[in-house]
């Protein structure tokens, strides 16, 4: 965090260029488990699924982060380094009731907020001074609202882009707060280890480092071409942003490009059987998530990895889109069949080529498609009917609990939960910078 003296100076100054802001929360899931449990402060909570049961670790608190645990570290690994954690399972109703408070903290001050995530997001507050003051007294005024209303504490970036303001949000964590100006991008890049720039990965920074290449300000001085012949296509990109070069505009609504579950299991399964019961579940939650969004699903994927470690995937397109449990399962069925018998570690199910509920589902049928087939009129009956109960059994679901309304052959059944602990479909997170 700032000092009082520096806060008083960067308020004094006014930021003039594009101005965006990016807001992250400080380790969300486990500072929210810290919040409603204040016995947990200064603990080293982690929030993800058991050992025994291959977990993963989903968030960690500063307090394990000093022991080396990380999110998406295996938990056997984090209990590890940190034997006395305090592990928790995930409570995603208490985290997106948090969530739905931080951002209408944000559209209160601009309608232009881009969420990454259920804890994160950018937004352009250009033509917002008038109202709230620069950038800064903004930032700050976020930052506040968020602490006094959820309890919360925010890491705020501030600069002439997205990519710039992703990074300054991260340099002074926790609790932090950063702006980048214009003319401070090399002062603040150039000294920044390589593997900062998005698309820079571990691989490709070791590779980097032999050639010399230690910080961002090394990769920038390389020419483009350079660049480009060890990247590819994507060198303009990392070129680009080594020089803080980032043209993208804030997108208030961010498209799902598909929307979908997986699970690692304790033990491998081979029993085809008890794949497909786990399959029918996913297929159940994911529709059930895809209606709750308003959308649905072309494409249906099958994703699967074997003891050895191999994994497959097996797609269909549908003729029409479908947000119906039953439909994507039958489909999920055909595509298991697909693949090779043995003991599988993973499995998964995925809804893609994904269109609005208000786009009209059966006009691509009316000279060919499931209409037209011999069975159309019975497939359009049953879709119809689906469609019909559907708004009413989601209503149970929605007020009494997701397993409300199960079919049968899931009764009694434990409800699917991923490597971290998460028990229902996996939400989309951006992987952009």
């Amino acid at each position: 965090a700032l000092g009082l003296a520096a806060l008083t100076l960067l308020s004094s100054e006014r930021v003039s260029e594009r101005t965006i802001l990016h807001v992250d929360m400080d380790a969300f899931y486990a500072s929210v488990e810290v919040r409603d449990n204040p016995s947990l402060a200064g603990l080293p909570v982690c929030v993800g699924g058991a050992a025994a049961a291959r977990g993963v670790i989903a968030a960690a608190s500063y307090e394990a982060r000093k022991y080396g645990v990380r999110s998406a570290m295996p938990t056997a690994r984090a209990r590890e380094l940190c034997p006395h954690m305090v592990l928790l399972p995930p409570d995603f109703e208490r985290y997106t009731a948090a969530s739905r408070t931080i951002m209408r903290i944000f559209r209160g001050v601009t309608p232009l907020v881009e969420p990454l995530s259920l804890d994160e997001a950018f937004l352009d507050i250009a033509g917002c001074e008038r109202l709230f003051g620069d950038a800064i007294e903004i930032g700050h005024a976020i930052k506040r609202d968020i602490l006094r209303e959820t309890g919360l504490v925010a890491s705020i970036g501030i600069a002439p882009s997205k990519f710039l303001a992703k990074l300054a949000s991260d340099l002074d964590k926790p609790d932090g707060f950063r702006v980048i100006r214009e003319h401070e991008v090399r002062e603040v890049l150039d000294p920044l280890p390589v593997s900062k720039i998005f698309g820079v990965g571990p691989r490709a920074a070791q590779r980097l480092e032999r050639e010399g290449i230690l910080t961002v300000g090394d990769l920038a001085s390389r020419p483009r071409d350079e660049v480009v012949r060890t990247f590819g296509a994507s060198g303009v990109w990392i070129h680009d942003l080594a020089h803080g070069i980032d043209a993208r505009r804030v997108t208030a609504r961010r498209e799902e490009k598909s929307h979908g579950m997986e699970r690692t299991f304790p033990e491998d399964v081979a029993d085809r059987e008890e794949l497909r019961l786990f399959l029918l579940q996913f297929c159940e939650e994911v529709a059930f998530g895809l209606r709750d969004r308003g959308l649905r699903g072309r494409t249906i994927t099958l994703k699967a990895r074997y003891s050895s470690f191999r994994t497959v995937t097996r797609s269909k397109t549908l003729d029409t889109p479908t947000n119906l449990g039953p439909r994507i399962y039958a489909t999920a069925r055909e595509l298991l069949e697909r693949i090779d018998p043995g003991p599988l570690r993973l499995v998964g199910i995925q809804v893609s080529g994904l269109s609005d509920v208000r786009t009209p589902i059966v006009q691509a049928s009316l000279f060919d498609g499931p209409a037209s087939e011999p069975d159309g009129k019975r497939w359009l009956a049953t879709t119809e009917r689906l469609e019909r109960a559907q708004p009413g059994l989601d209503r149970l679901r929605r007020k009494y609990g997701r397993d409300a309304v199960l079919p049968a052959s899931l009764i009694g059944r434990e409800r699917p939960r991923g490597m971290d602990g998460t028990d229902g479909p996996l939400g989309p997170r951006s992987a952009e910078p």
